[in-house]
């Protein structure tokens, strides 16, 4: 939902314009703006319905008054941006009250996941993986792509920011509207959604992984070249890069049901999703390592293959070398040869040769050179 009218109120600290002298001078930093390009979404929910508000500013006071005429009520604001510029983050870091380093993090991205508490607020980076569609797996293929969604959790509101384009949220949103039940959760039920759809997408991404390491073993096992060598070490590249985005997840999930601000009802949601980031983590562990043998095997067939047929090049060469060594002494041309001024002398040399030749081929066969 993009609309200009949305935003009306721009900044509680209306910017007061600069004196004659300062025109031409620099400006020291941006001036905050509210989010337009790069709001995908908000919204106001009061017992686990949306209703409408003509902006964010006017939907969180909303938000509050009903919390306050009902003590004990969820209601909640949620905002979802999509890329937004450092201007957009710190307008809302004034209007939500947003801790400075939480909104450094946002705008730069390129976090590892974690979760940080800032006084009545909590901060969450969770890294997506979305894996690719590719006709055929070659050296610079890419499989995986990563991305990043940041999670600003308060008593009221919550604000994610996602960085790249795949696991879009409008789904959770939408399975979080169809059940008021779920929204009524409050800000820790929407996470909990936020956290178990991340951890979904690793699953697919995992299984779909293991679907194409099996295919990669079974084309090793059957044949390999120093092509599917390059396929063997493009997969485990990205299986590093899947493991390098789940398992640092690890530690800041299963440390978030201890977080106060997460109620007490929610702790076993969080613990189940825990749950399944530990089995994700199991299965990219055992994938990377069943990757990494399947490159020592490929390399070691490689070589292999390369022995034997150095081995068969080495006993052909040994075959004709016996011709070779017998006519190059023929042609030296001196008048004292054996047997050339006999008429059965050329045939006899070359019944030499042919005997030699089959002798070294026998040889070379019951060795298993040839």
């Amino acid at each position: 939902m993009r609309s200009s009218t949305l935003f009306r109120r721009i900044n509680r600290h209306p910017v007061q314009p600069r004196a004659a002298h300062q025109l031409h001078k620099p400006v020291a930093r941006d001036i905050c703006v509210p989010p337009v390009e790069s709001i995908v979404e908000f919204g106001a929910y009061l017992q686990g319905k949306k209703v409408a508000a003509s902006g964010i500013v006017e939907a969180l006071d909303l938000v509050r008054e009903h919390n306050k005429a009902n003590d004990g009520a969820k209601a909640f604001v949620w905002v979802g941006l999509h890329e937004p510029e450092a201007p957009e983050v710190e307008w809302l870091s004034e209007v939500f009250g947003l801790h400075p380093l939480a909104v450094e993090d946002a705008v730069k991205a390129h976090q590892r996941p974690k979760v940080e508490r800032y006084a009545e607020s909590l901060f969450m980076v969770l890294k997506t993986v979305a894996y690719l569609d590719h006709d055929e797996l070659t050296a610079t293929s890419e499989i995986i792509a990563t991305g990043e969604i940041m999670v600003f959790l308060g008593p009221d509101f919550v604000v994610t920011v996602r960085h790249g384009r795949h696991c879009p949220l409008t789904g959770v949103r939408e399975r979080l509207e169809d059940k008021p039940k779920l929204m009524n959760r409050g800000p820790a039920g929407v996470l909990h959604a936020i956290a178990d759809h991340v951890v979904d997408q690793y699953l697919q991404v995992a299984d779909l992984m293991q679907l194409e390491l099996e295919e990669v073993e079974a084309t090793v096992f059957a044949d390999v070249s120093s092509r599917d060598i390059n396929r063997i070490y493009q997969l485990k590249r990205e299986m590093l890069e899947m493991k390098r985005a789940v398992t640092p997840l690890m530690a800041p999930l299963a440390a978030l049901p201890q977080r106060r601000v997460i109620p007490s009802e929610m702790r076993e949601y969080f613990r189940d999703v825990g749950d399944h980031l530990s089995r994700v983590c199991e299965q990219v562990e055992s994938s990377n390592e069943l990757c990494s043998s399947i490159l020592q095997a490929a390399l070691a067939r490689s070589n292999a293959l390369a022995n034997e047929d150095m081995r068969k090049i080495s006993s052909w060469v040994a075959i004709l070398a016996v011709p070779t060594m017998i006519a190059g002494i023929y042609g030296m041309n001196f008048d004292f040869m054996p047997e050339t001024k006999q008429v059965w002398g050329y045939p006899a040399v070359l019944a030499l040769m042919i005997t030699a030749c089959v002798l070294l081929h026998r040889g070379f066969r019951r060795n298993g050179w040839l």
